[in-house]
């Protein structure tokens, strides 16, 4: 009998530390080689860790929320030849070395099993930390879930083909109406102290402008007739994404940053496009890289492509990081007006708000025309509000003109 000290490994990308996010063992329990012990938060996504062997759980690091060094001890497990396991772990072993049933059939089997039976082996689910906290709002047991991912993991599609047919939504679940305390870790407690520095330290200069989009959505609509395949279909943050490129040809001072270390602000020639994306961990900013050398379709693809890769939690470090300005948008919700956040060390924010049918007066007549505001924000250390106030203009004469975006 021996202990094995698990050590956090370094997660690569420069991290020294990591917060605790989640744990899926508790002191006491059985771990086999290869079973998921928890997931560690890094500045971008939780990493998933996996026991490197066999044994029983003595020690764990810490917490939800606190916070470990790389190459600091992060579970001790007891190893020995052979650990006593309860007998459900014998049986569950047997199960392991069965043909895997096909997807319905695995379903249709826990649906139409006891409320009692237990789970074969509750440290062999595999699925993403988005889906343990929606699981866990609706009392839904991972193991009565079948995956149909790579060895087993549990899809999103697989989670709420169950909750559909066991009618275990999170909705559905009968709530307590006492309160809980919920500690703010990982992507949230970045969230809060980013956003907390960013209304801290800049004074934001907000600029509202509205414009009509009535030409630029009859282009949209042409061009998407033209697509075969609905998914690469254009909306509105293209063309709004090219025409801001555009823009800052002329007005460099909003494609920079802010280097608070060396007080220094740094210009870019290269427009590192922020793309704000809410995502099951919460709101996170994929970065397109060189927009400026695309064309609308190349950039409307690799807006599509970087907003799913932090949503499924897929996205490499550098295309979560980098940007030199920032596009957010809350479509339909986007409501009238807005005061965006500048995403730090950037200076400048263009926020997109619903668009909307409006009589206005339009060549000397009342007419229907479709309306949208721009909400911008900008930090008025280092960017003139005459300067934002210009730039914006410029991308509303190229919205309102769409032709010109493409000269």
């Amino acid at each position: 009998m021996s202990e094995y000290i698990f050590k956090l490994p370094d997660l690569g990308e420069g991290t020294v530390e990591s917060e605790i996010g989640e744990w899926f063992i508790k002191v006491g329990d059985i771990v086999k080689e290869e079973d998921l012990v928890g997931t560690m938060m890094t500045d971008k996504a939780a990493v998933e860790l996996s026991s490197p062997v066999t044994g029983r759980v003595l020690k764990l690091a810490g917490e939800p929320g606190d916070i470990v060094a790389v190459g600091a001890p992060l579970v001790i497990v007891e190893t020995e030849a052979e650990v006593e396991t309860p007998a459900q772990d014998s049986a569950a072993a047997d199960l392991a070395e069965a043909p895997a049933p096909d997807t319905e059939a695995a379903l249709a089997a826990p649906v139409a099993a006891p409320a009692t039976a237990e789970p074969a082996e509750r440290s062999r689910v595999i699925t993403s930390p988005a889906i343990r906290r929606r699981a866990k709002a609706a009392g839904i047991d991972l193991t009565q879930v079948p995956g149909s991912g790579p060895g087993g993991r549990i899809l999103r599609s697989d989670f709420e083909r169950y909750e559909q047919a066991t009618g275990t939504t999170a909705a559905a679940t009968k709530r307590s109406t006492n309160t809980r305390e919920i500690r703010v870790i990982g992507l949230r407690r970045l969230i809060a102290e980013r956003m907390s520095t960013a209304k801290r330290e800049i004074p934001h200069f907000s600029y509202v402008e509205e414009m009509d989009i009535t030409e630029l959505e009859a282009l949209r609509k042409h061009l998407n007739a033209r697509k075969g395949n609905p998914q690469e279909r254009l909306t509105l943050l293209p063309f709004l994404g090219l025409a801001l490129i555009r823009a800052l040809r002329e007005f460099p001072q909003c494609n920079a940053t802010y280097d608070k270390e060396r007080n220094v602000i740094i210009q870019h020639e290269a427009v590192h496009l922020g793309v704000a994306t809410q995502t099951p961990d919460g709101l996170k900013v994929p970065v397109v890289r060189h927009a400026e050398t695309m064309d609308i379709e190349t950039l409307a693809a690799e807006i599509r492509r970087v907003s799913l890769a932090a949503r499924d939690n897929s996205a490499r470090k550098n295309e979560l990081s980098g940007s030199t300005i920032t596009i957010t948008s809350l479509g339909k919700l986007g409501g009238i007006a807005s005061t965006p956040v500048i995403n730090m060390p950037e200076v400048g924010i263009i926020g997109v708000n619903r668009a909307v049918e409006r009589a206005m007066v339009f060549n000397g007549q009342v007419a229907v025309r479709l309306m949208m505001n721009l909400s911008t924000s900008f930090d008025h250390r280092f960017v003139d509000g005459y300067d934002a106030a210009a730039m914006v203009q410029s991308i509303k004469d190229m919205l309102e003109h769409p032709a010109t975006i493409f000269v």
